[in-house]
């Protein structure tokens, strides 16, 4: 495992809450806290770390405003509060990313380039979001502005393409609106490139646009996603869903290992297209996807007396609600694979899926998605078993 230095930003920034800690000490205190909340259901597996855990952020997005001495500064809101700590050089972000922040800042400055300024509603420039791929070497830069064009906007995009000749797709999005959210509701402006970038993960192709969720370390996510697939064991003949399916990147994984039809579930639309399209570059025509809540899906499905025999389920923070797993556990998956970034709800899930329904957990496995701070992923196997009375 290698080392790495100190962020002199570790106390004031508050993004990397463990970053005072050397990474194996970090990896203990994750571990204990994965064993204390699941091990009354298992045995939890060591958790996966990184050999190398910095740099490690394809996505960084950046806040702009001005310093005491009115230069132009981006970086992250400190925690709770509305005052921008300023960011030269990030541990966890991806270089690229900082060196193109780096630019926009000197041409701000150079051009007259006023930052977005929320409570008069002027200026420009709001936040910036840079999406980089490991696979490709693309680039994606989002300007996020409360107006449009900035000033010497001709200048401004050529020196930054010229400085810059990584960034493959340049994208405008208009955001004046009274609001914590990076990116408005109104559709982007592709200024400059083809409009996404493309990673590769599991062997396949994925296309990012500028609202595509995709996991941020694409090192540990294969792994994740890897150990999710082993865990399953599809078969040809195997009927799969992938619920809370975002882009579709558990789902086309799963129609790639042979599954007979796998069918994605996702509440945003913007997602569903980008999955659509997703299978498509990867010509799998045996997994098709629905904009749907998945608890209403399941439950309908469970409804019309409809199955599958192995589930995925990838939820947000807040975890699955109770008529999902309860019509997930009347479908009666053979197999419930459940990928959660939230031990404490995790927890309290697979309490009512064991109280209620003839499973047992098989694999804890935690992996360390987001070193330095004190999220943990964890995938779980469920097992339907055979010979169980439960009413």
């Amino acid at each position: 495992m290698k080392s790495y230095k100190k962020c002199p930003l570790e106390r004031e920034c508050g993004g990397c809450q463990l970053m005072e800690y050397p990474y194996p000490v970090q990896l203990e205190y994750k571990q204990d806290y994965e064993e204390e909340m699941l091990d009354q259901f298992g045995v939890v597996a060591p958790i996966i770390g990184m050999e190398d855990p910095t740099h490690y952020r394809n996505k960084v997005q950046a806040v702009f405003g001005r310093d005491y001495q009115d230069k132009v500064i981006s970086g992250i809101y400190r925690e709770g509060t509305h005052h921008i700590v300023p960011i030269r050089e990030c541990l966890v972000e991806d270089p690229k990313a900082d060196a193109i922040l780096a630019t926009i800042r000197t041409l701000m400055n150079r051009f007259g380039i006023d930052p977005y300024d929320e409570d008069e509603q002027m200026g420009y420039i709001r936040h910036v979001l840079v999406k980089t791929s490991n696979f490709s070497g693309e680039v994606m830069v989002v300007l996020v502005c409360g107006q449009w064009p900035v000033p010497s906007k001709a200048d401004f995009l050529s020196a930054l393409k010229q400085r810059h000749p990584e960034i493959t797709t340049l994208a405008l999005n208009m955001n004046n609106d009274q609001t914590s959210m990076v990116l408005s509701e109104i559709p982007e402006k592709i200024l400059y490139g083809k409009g996404y970038i493309e990673e590769e993960l599991c062997g396949l192709k994925f296309r990012i646009s500028p609202r595509s969720f995709f996991q941020v370390n694409p090192t540990q996510t294969e792994i994740l996603y890897s150990i999710a697939m082993r865990m399953a064991q599809i078969k040809e003949t195997d009927e799969v869903i992938d619920a809370y399916c975002g882009t579709g990147t558990i789902a086309l994984i799963a129609g790639s290992k042979g599954a007979h039809h796998v069918l994605g579930i996702e509440n945003n639309p913007d997602a569903v297209e980008d999955a659509v399209q997703n299978a498509e570059i990867n010509h799998l025509d045996n997994v098709d996807f629905i904009c749907s809540d998945a608890s209403a899906y399941l439950k309908q499905m469970a409804k019309d007396k409809k199955s599958c025999d192995v589930l995925f389920l990838d939820p947000p923070r807040s975890g699955s609600d109770e008529r999902f797993l309860a019509a997930a556990l009347k479908m009666a998956p053979r197999k419930i694979i459940y990928i959660s970034c939230n031990p404490k709800t995790l927890e309290r899930d697979l309490r009512y899926m064991l109280k209620y329904s003839p499973y047992e957990v098989q694999g804890i496995q935690p992996v360390d998605m987001f070193p330095h701070t004190t999220h943990i992923e964890t995938v779980i196997l469920l097992t339907r078993m055979e010979k169980a009375d439960f009413e």
